[in-house]
């Protein structure tokens, strides 16, 4: 505007006048790029009955922020040659594992403080996230800045364009504060929600007591107490915890897994070695194995285990599949944004 006006102005003294009012607005043009660094606050939703989780006050959770982070989550730009990304390992449609990894599930894990299936990372999900990008990723950070989107997608997240390996794992960090199961039948159960059938309210039962055995390591809302057990694979164990700590009493223990939608999470076990649930509960029923590390909660190892029922069995597996959260595996926010 200020331009057409100028051609149709005689007066050279109102021509600089309209000269200078241009520069102020092109000024103000290119300061808007500053302005634009508005990041929006993003509050979770946690159900009452579920922990707090701990969010570090350098990495307070945005918009931006977790929408930076899903994009980096399924881009193979992570890997070095581009032939993997975060969700190569982690599938949505397998509740973020996969068959063929045999990786943890992305699930609920701003609740911990401990990672791996041997605990070789403990903190935050920063600390876990910066652990992938440099060590197991390797990142070429070269391969994010020479984007076309990257370089803006960083600036409104954090306020800069410049691409670090720790920006990189706060975004991966805040999007995965978002990968929360809260929904299963189970869960919506104790919300009176929805409702159990008789079989698997006996599966609860079994679970929840000595019959079964299962809470002292699976408990609470988040089904596990995020420690590590030997829990009788082997009459010879694998190091597991040990590579972490090198004590000799740690041989065989490894990380407990959530049992949020463990349906979908197979194989189970830290190598993979059941392929089914029902396997999973034989082997505690009858396949336990004694070993000098093994766990002290693990009462029954005299008797190869706590020979259930075929019909307990049954029941069991009926309950764990409550733990299911369908909603979860469709949840079009954690999906693939690319």
């Amino acid at each position: 505007m200020y331009f057409q006006l100028s051609i149709f102005t005689k007066s050279k003294t109102t021509n600089i006048f309209i000269e200078l009012l241009v520069t102020l607005t092109i000024c103000a043009c290119s300061s808007d790029k500053v302005s634009l660094y508005e990041p929006t606050p993003y509050y979770l939703n946690i159900p009452t009955n579920y922990p707090t989780m701990d969010i570090p006050e350098n990495n307070q959770m945005t918009y931006e922020g977790i929408e930076l982070g899903r994009k980096l989550y399924y881009d193979k730009k992570l890997h070095p040659n581009q032939s993997m990304s975060c969700s190569s390992c982690h599938n949505q449609q397998t509740s973020f594992t996969t068959f063929s990894s045999n990786s943890l599930p992305h699930i609920n894990l701003g609740f911990y403080d401990k990672y791996l299936w041997n605990g070789q990372v403990e903190g935050t999900l920063e600390d876990i996230m910066l652990f992938e990008v440099d060590f197991f990723f390797q990142t070429n950070l070269d391969l994010l800045r020479e984007d076309d989107e990257y370089p803006n997608l960083f600036f409104r997240a954090f306020g800069s364009t410049e691409i670090t390996s720790k920006k990189t794992a706060y975004a991966l960090a805040q999007f995965l504060r978002t990968v929360n199961s809260f929904e299963s039948r189970y869960d919506l159960q104790l919300q009176g929600l929805a409702t159990m059938t008789p079989e698997e309210w006996d599966g609860f039962d079994i679970f929840y007591t000595e019959r079964g055995d299962c809470f002292h390591c699976h408990s609470g809302v988040l089904f596990t107490d995020n420690l590590f057990h030997n829990n009788g694979l082997d009459i010879n164990p694998s190091l597991g915890r040990s590579e972490v700590t090198f004590n000799p009493s740690d041989v065989g223990k490894y990380k407990t897994p959530t049992l949020k939608n463990i349906e979908y999470t197979g194989p189970y076990m830290h190598d993979g070695r059941f392929q089914s649930l029902e396997e999973v509960v034989e082997f505690y029923s009858t396949g336990l194995n004694w070993s000098s590390t093994i766990d002290p909660l693990m009462i029954n190892v005299g008797s190869g285990g706590v020979n259930l029922t075929s019909e307990e069995k049954n029941n069991l597996v009926l309950f764990l599949k409550t733990l299911s959260d369908v909603e979860f595996l469709n949840n079009s926010n954690l999906s693939n944004p690319n």
